[in-house]
């Protein structure tokens, strides 16, 4: 298999995984494409295996249920694709901005990481590097 090939793979099995999981709101469509040993690695360092994780996403569908995704971009790289998208929470609550990398092996998602940040953040660190 082509490198290309594989992008093109890996881009659809997330696409997939993602959308069932949105459509659904259902993780038990989701959990076939996690490896055993799957990984959600978090900003604070700490990881969940793939028990842990899934039923961390099934209690957050219930207050998240409405969630409005909007998907802005999709990038795929060999083995990891990179997805950053818009979410807003029902009842015109916060927009968030979330970018999501996953890391295939063998064609199920093996890790993930995930970066959020509140859009109303969104200015405050567009200059971080500059001093004060």
């Amino acid at each position: 298999m082509t490198t290309q090939n594989m992008t093109h793979d890996n881009k659809s099995i997330v696409q997939q995984a993602l959308t069932a999981l949105v459509a659904t709101g259902d993780v038990g469509a989701l959990a076939p494409l996690l490896s055993d040993d799957f990984l959600h690695h978090r900003p604070d360092a700490t990881a969940r295996t793939k028990p842990e994780w899934l039923a961390a996403v099934s209690a957050a569908l219930v207050p998240l249920a409405g969630m409005q995704v909007e998907i802005e971009h999709v990038l795929a790289d060999g083995d990891h694709v990179v997805m950053h998208s818009r979410r807003r929470l029902p009842d015109a609550g916060p927009e968030i901005t979330v970018v999501d990398v996953w890391r295939l092996d063998d064609g199920l998602i093996a890790e993930a990481w995930e970066i959020i940040e509140p859009a109303s953040q969104a200015e405050a660190n567009l200059t971080w590097w500059e001093p004060r």
